[in-house]
């Protein structure tokens, strides 16, 4: 079977040249797109991350392709009903990097909560005063959590070893879990936002989770708190956070991902492809947020250590070998 791997970084092809000599195997740095698709017409198989999207069209157009393994955990970068009408089976790695992504949770928590980066570039500038420096303690303070699955799960007992009060809203509640791992659950989204100190977003992206934090409840945040973002950009209407952090209802966001990723990532895509208004304006207020001194951005990175990358990796051949022997695993369904 004709293999492609795209958005191919330099520290994966080591692995992937060992680990697949015996099949044929075609190894791109660049993403898959409607653009250059024509190119990649006898794919029978195609490995990718996020920066590739399956459109309809795309798929339409690699009409040999039998199976798309996602290195990730999410797949809202396939179109699943168009994938089943044709028949290409697509296959993710569920579970890689649980404690990886909390860890950046943290990471971005912590940072926001002490100004380390308003610290770090005075100090680069030679200025050692402490004025406008002064942060808060994570003991005692509440952590909302959105999702609870295994990376939210993770979160929490984090938010525990910092004596914190953990607190989760999810739509399957296990108390039996909650027990265990120590945490209780809010009656709504809304409860969670009035109590926390902290919001940390773990939930899936999909049409029910779209715009989860949007203007209709963003006022209910406790005033002064922090949201964390390390899921997906599309949880958060960018028009509510910035009137969030404008209104001093935030007083800070760190987020690993944004509304209209790929647009912002990429000039090419921008000027190659036409945008509707809400677009381009979802555009212009990404660039707002990077520039604000009390959001932290950073690009999409919170599953990225060697660790994860490696469990994604042996993941991602297990996938492609069993779809070959004719027992496909970590199979997405259409839902």
């Amino acid at each position: 079977m004709k293999i492609y791997f795209f958005d191919v970084e330099e520290w994966e092809k080591e692995f992937l040249t060992k680990n697949f000599k015996d099949l044929d195997v075609t190894l791109v740095h660049g993403s898959l797109s409607d653009a250059n698709v024509g190119d990649y017409v006898d794919a029978e198989i195609v490995s990718t991350f996020l920066g590739s999207k399956f459109t309809s069209e795309t798929l339409d157009k690699l009409s040999n392709l039998k199976h798309i393994a996602t290195r990730s955990t999410g797949f809202d970068h396939v179109d699943l009903p168009k994938a089943e009408e044709r028949g290409v089976v697509v296959s993710n790695v569920p579970f890689y990097g649980e404690n990886t992504v909390a860890e950046m949770a943290f990471a971005l928590i912590l940072t926001l909560a002490r100004k380390i980066c308003r610290s770090y570039n005075r100090v680069k500038r030679y200025e050692f005063g402490f004025d406008e420096l002064m942060g808060f303690d994570l003991k005692g303070k509440t952590l909302g959590l959105v999702g609870m699955g295994h990376i939210g799960q993770y979160a929490a007992k984090m938010g525990n070893g910092f004596s914190m009060n953990v607190i989760a809203s999810d739509p399957n509640k296990d108390e039996a879990l909650a027990k265990d791992v120590g945490f209780r659950y809010t009656n709504s989204l809304e409860d969670l936002l009035i109590q926390s100190d902290i919001i940390s977003l773990h939930a899936p992206y999909n049409e029910h989770t779209h715009h989860l934090i949007n203007m209709s409840n963003v006022e209910k945040i406790k005033k002064g708190a922090i949201l964390v973002n390390t899921a997906r950009g599309g949880l958060i209407e960018t028009e509510a956070l910035i009137h969030a952090l404008d209104s001093e209802i935030l007083v800070g966001a760190g987020l690993d991902v944004l509304e209209g990723e790929p647009e912002i990532k990429e000039e090419w895509y921008v000027i190659t492809k036409d945008f509707d208004q809400e677009q381009l304006k979802t555009i212009v207020m990404d660039n707002t947020l990077i520039q604000r001194d009390n959001v932290i951005v950073t690009p999409h990175n919170a599953f990225n250590t060697r660790e994860a990358v490696d469990r994604i990796l042996e993941t991602t051949e297990k996938n492609i070998r069993a779809f070959i022997d004719g027992e496909p695993q970590n199979i997405v369904l259409n839902k």
